[in-house]
């Protein structure tokens, strides 16, 4: 019987946070930014899609490089400095060996991204991803999913699972999916005004380990996918 588990990249697979506090020093060194701008870019990448955010730096430190042109740069150096939550590749290897199917879903343009899937080696560790860039689709839109699981040779069944970090696009996606979520809390409280998550891990090796001694239950009905419109974004 096979079973698919989808997974998100950054902050569930990846530490994209360790790897942007390295790029903001890097980058405020490079353009001998003022003290603290380092802190200011870690700040600032809370608050918006990368676009504005490369837009807002621009201003901020009267950058003579487009924003765009300092968006392309970023994408480039970025998976350089990715590296991977601890024992992630041995975690997927576990599931894949216990009969499970695993895609990757990620929010984000398809050159970064895929840059971080081949570097880690997770391009290899999985059966198939889905990147919003290239597919047009972003999460929480269900229909994201839907591909993933088609790009993993199956289709989603309320028995899937959808593990991630992130309660809004994650654990939402999942949930408009009709599928169960798993919430990589990392420590975190989850957010009062979100449908809660199925289940809570701290960390991939406890959301994998509750997956692995999850009752295995004949294959359900297919769901089928949603035929709603959206519009893509290429923000990440």
């Amino acid at each position: 019987m096979t079973r698919l588990a989808l997974v998100d990249l950054d902050g569930t697979l990846t530490d994209l946070d360790g790897a942007f506090s390295r790029w903001a020093k890097e980058f405020a060194a490079r353009y001998r930014l003022p003290g603290g701008a380092a802190d200011w870019l870690v700040s600032a990448r809370r608050e918006g899609p990368m676009d504005q955010f490369f837009a807002g730096a621009r201003q901020r430190f009267d950058l003579a490089e487009p924003a765009e042109q300092l968006w392309a740069s970023y994408r480039a150096r970025i998976p350089q400095l990715v590296l991977l939550y601890p024992h992630v590749l041995d975690d997927l290897g576990a599931l894949r060996t216990a009969g499970w199917r695993i895609g990757i879903v990620t929010n984000g343009m398809r050159d970064n991204q895929l840059a971080k899937l081949e570097r880690t080696g997770l391009v290899n560790a999985v059966d198939g991803y889905c990147i919003s860039d290239t597919v047009g689709l972003r999460k929480p839109d269900p229909r994201i999913l839907h591909l993933a699981a088609q790009h993993c040779g199956t289709t989603l069944t309320p028995d899937d699972w959808l593990i991630g970090d992130s309660p809004r696009l994650d654990i939402a996606g999942g949930h408009r999916a009709g599928i169960r979520t798993l919430w990589i809390s990392r420590h975190r409280t989850w957010p009062q005004d979100q449908q809660p998550p199925h289940r809570v891990a701290t960390s991939l090796r406890q959301a994998v380990r509750h997956l692995l001694t999850e009752e295995p239950a004949p294959r359900a009905t297919a769901i089928p996918p949603p035929r709603q419109d959206a519009a893509p974004s290429r923000t990440d």
